[in-house]
C-alpha cells in the first residue's frame, strides 16, 4: 500500500509539471517569431511588438563653435564667461538672473535690468541699454556674447541665455539651445 501511494503521488506531480509546461507553450501561443520585431504579452493580454535595433549610430551631433563677432562690443564675451564660471549642472529657474548679473559684473549694462521674465529681457535690453536686435534666426549661429531671448514656455516666463563658444549659458550650462521658440538674437555694438 506505501508503494501504490508513492506511485500516485509520483503520478500526480508529473500531471502537474506537465500542466504547467502546457499552459506556458498556450501562453507563447500566438506570438510571431520575428528578426525585426519583439512581441509580447502587455498586462492586458494583448500581443504587443517593439522594434529591435540593430543599428546604433555612434557619431554624435556636434554643432558648430560660434564665431567672435568683431563689431559687437567685447563686453559681451566677458559678460559670457563671467556666467559660465557660475553656471550650475542644472537649471535653477533663474535664468534671466543669472545672465543679468553676468551683463551688470561685465559692464555692458550700467544698472540692474528690471523686468521679471526672460521673454522680457529683449524688449528691455533695446530699449534702455542700446542693444540691437541682430538678423539671426538659428542661435547656433549667433555670434558669442550674444543674447538669445526665448519665447513663452510652460509657466509663461520664456527663457534668456548668452552664447558661449560650444553652447549656452544661464543660471545653467548646456550645449544645446532651448527647446522654447526662438523670439530674436541680440547684441550691442562697440561704440
Amino acid at each position: 500500500m506505501k508503494s501504490a501511494v508513492q506511485r500516485l503521488l509520483l503520478l500526480i506531480l508529473a500531471c502537474v509539471c506537465g500542466l504547467s509546461v502546457c499552459t506556458t507553450t498556450a501562453r507563447a501561443e500566438g506570438l510571431v517569431r520575428s528578426k525585426s520585431h519583439f512581441y509580447y504579452n502587455s498586462g492586458s493580454g494583448k500581443v504587443t511588438g517593439a522594434g529591435i535595433i540593430r543599428r546604433y549610430y555612434r557619431v554624435p551631433v556636434i554643432h558648430p563653435s560660434a564665431s567672435v563677432d568683431p563689431r559687437l562690443d567685447p563686453r559681451l564675451r566677458r559678460a559670457a564667461s563671467f556666467a559660465q564660471e557660475r553656471a550650475h549642472a542644472r537649471t535653477k529657474a533663474r535664468c534671466w538672473r543669472y545672465v543679468k548679473e553676468a551683463l551688470v559684473a561685465a559692464g555692458v549694462v550700467d544698472s540692474y535690468p528690471t523686468t521679471n521674465y526672460g521673454a522680457q529681457a529683449g524688449d528691455e535690453l533695446v530699449s534702455k541699454y542700446g542693444f540691437k536686435k541682430l538678423p539671426i534666426r538659428d542661435p547656433y549661429a549667433a555670434p558669442v556674447g550674444a543674447v538669445i531671448v526665448y519665447g513663452k514656455g510652460s509657466g509663461g516666463a520664456g527663457h534668456v541665455e548668452l552664447r558661449t563658444k560650444d553652447g549656452f549659458v544661464s543660471d545653467y550650462y548646456s550645449k544645446n539651445k532651448c527647446f522654447y521658440p526662438l523670439i530674436a538674437v541680440y547684441g550691442k555694438y562697440s561704440s
